[in-house]
């Protein structure tokens, strides 16, 4: 039980400052006292419970900056409440993206409350320590509370003293006669007195978990549930659409007034996970379902580029990171921009931001899985992009980078077009083209020529089977793809996609042949564009909703109902 975790399917982010019930004393904190379930979790809308087999039941529920922990132990038994900063939710794949504990303090005051904070770093998005404050009440007296402090399970200090600060694991402990507890917790990144000043705003002793979760269902049901009505529709696509829509706002997080990097004038929005996935499917509908938190966000996007010069392609932490492909903050921006979103964006600032991603080479960060240039933010292949107009080897992920620096520059063109930057439209317009740099008319694969596919600096054509795409991963030419799908990725300049392609007739059979020869990854990103290429040419737009129909009967309202998931692989490996 600990402070939210970013809702990630493959990447566990934050989760600290866990609580542990626990029956009974409690001999060594620093053991594992962890509890199978008794029966399966239940969760909805601002609820959730968890039943444990020592009987001990969790309800919890939160608000923007604090959490509500209702306990509930068996009778006849003393209860106690484990703090433990240390704790970090465990990475399962192995990548090196584990978060890590760094150090922190515990104090408990006379009057039974507690603050602290813990330093963490690394996580999916590699970042440095970044330090979570918090504050915590409880509704009952405890007759014992102490602190405790060591390595590993070995205890150095164990006791009443009221504080304890290190890079050891640390926290407290306190202990109840009372079955039924009540814990408040409040947090902040600004100060353990902002933690208190949030809990005693947003959750007050007298408020019930129930007032809470129906606070959460309401504020959901105003801002999300409701701009959605549909009617004919299954229960199952009921479930499968209001849970969609459920996930889709749980991140960004509106960090407004959290911000502990600099003094705000404008909001600020955290967890982007990230611009790679999200500008494919979820912004433009942020902006239609929600305008004014979508308004928001492209403002917090400028505001750090303002403050840290780049914008970021994913963060988490308050840091940027990880770029995976393109700077795809600029077609969120762009997307924005082309639809009307005016208000209090300020769009030559936009630009420049915009422009940093375009003009700017971001210094490296030393990503293990891709050593060549950064992906913390920014466009880390630029040195071959304005030299060659493609880029070579040396840079991995080089025929995505070359795809989306294409697209990421239309951007640029289409806002500098409207900002009535001549010059500027026109100079990204034409790097916008340089996808075209990477089509090798002479690669061929099933009955079709012309593939986008690696080229080093003497301009020769590297020979790779378009069905094939390496490891398809951070070192290989093609992330999460191969060239059958990027080469049909040039989504701004279908037209001459096409003309490269062969005729309308061409162009259809190779859109038919990534789903009849099962190249086509509905879950995947690159090819979330495919199915809507059809609708470039006259007389096959049905084709586009016959794929798309297709496409939707792979979803389900089951725990292997979303495509492309580490947990749906999983279920369906060890179905086998």
């Amino acid at each position: 039980m600990r402070l939210p975790s970013q809702p990630l399917l493959t990447q566990c982010r934050y989760g600290v400052i866990s609580q542990m019930p626990v029956t009974g004393e409690v001999m060594n904190p620093l053991t594992d006292l962890s509890q199978p379930r008794d029966v399966a979790d239940e969760a909805s809308p601002g609820y959730y419970i968890s039943k444990l087999a020592n009987g001990i039941s969790v309800e919890l529920a939160a608000t923007p900056h604090a959490g509500l922990y209702q306990y509930e132990f068996p009778a006849n038994e003393s209860s106690s409440v484990v703090v433990d900063v240390s704790h970090v939710l465990p990475s399962f794949r192995g990548f090196g993206w584990e978060q890590h504990y760094s150090g922190g303090n515990f104090t408990v005051y006379p009057d039974n409350h507690y603050e602290g904070s813990g330093t963490y770093n690394n996580g999916w998005n590699l970042s440095p320590d970044w330090i979570i404050y918090f504050c915590g009440k409880f509704d009952a007296i405890p007759i014992s509370k102490k602190t405790f402090k060591g390595t590993d399970e070995t205890l150095d200090a164990y006791d009443e003293s009221p504080s304890v600060a290190g890079i050891e694991r640390l926290g407290g402990v306190f202990q109840f006669n009372e079955g039924s507890i009540k814990s408040r917790v409040g947090v902040s990144f600004i100060s353990a007195e902002k933690a208190c000043q949030n809990l005693d705003d947003e959750i007050k002793n007298s408020t019930t978990l129930q007032a809470l979760v129906d606070t959460t269902v309401n504020r959901w049901e105003e801002d999300i549930y409701s701009k959605v009505q549909v009617s004919g529709a299954s229960e199952s696509d009921m479930q499968l659409l209001y849970s969609s829509l459920h996930g889709m706002f749980l991140i960004p997080s509106n960090r407004t007034n959290e911000n502990p990097g600099w003094g705000e004038t404008e909001p600020y929005y955290d967890d982007i996970f990230t611009f790679w996935d999200l500008h494919r499917c979820h912004t433009s509908l942020f902006q239609i379902l929600h305008p004014t938190a979508h308004e928001e966000f492209i403002r917090s996007l400028i505001s750090v580029w303002k403050h840290e010069g780049f914008m970021p392609d994913a963060r988490s932490s308050n840091f940027n990171g990880r770029v995976q492909g393109g700077s795809n903050a600029d077609n969120v921006l762009a997307d924005a921009y082309v639809k009307g979103v005016r208000g209090m964006v300020d769009w030559e600032e936009g630009f420049l931001a915009m422009q940093a991603d375009a003009e700017n080479v971001p210094p490296p960060n030393n990503d293990p899985f891709a050593p060549d240039s950064s992906t913390k933010e920014g466009r880390g292949a630029l040195p071959d992009w304005l030299e060659h107009g493609w880029i070579t080897p040396t840079y991995t992920r080089a025929v995505t980078r070359a795809i989306e620096y294409s697209t990421n520059d239309f951007g640029l063109h289409q806002v500098a077009s409207g900002l009535a930057k001549t010059e500027e439209a026109e100079l990204y317009l034409n790097r916008s083209r340089n996808w075209r740099n990477h089509w090798n008319p002479a690669a061929s694969s099933n009955n079709h020529s012309g593939f986008a596919v690696p080229r080093l600096a003497d301009g020769t054509f590297l020979e790779q089977d378009p069905t094939d795409c390496g490891g398809c991963y951070w070192g290989d030419a093609y992330y999460e793809d191969n060239a059958w799908v990027y080469s049909m990725n040039a989504i701004h300049d279908v037209y001459k996609l096409k003309e490269l392609v062969g005729d309308d007739a061409k162009f259809v059979d190779r859109i038919d042949k990534l789903f009849d020869l099962d190249i086509f990854d509905y879950g995947n990103e690159p090819a979330f564009t495919s199915a809507y290429l059809y609708n470039f040419v006259k007389g096959e737009q049905w084709r586009s909703v016959e794929r798309s129909r297709q496409i939707g009967q792979q979803y389900d309202s089951g725990p292997a109902g979303l495509p492309g998931t580490s947990i749906r692989k999983h279920l369906r490996d060890n179905s086998r």
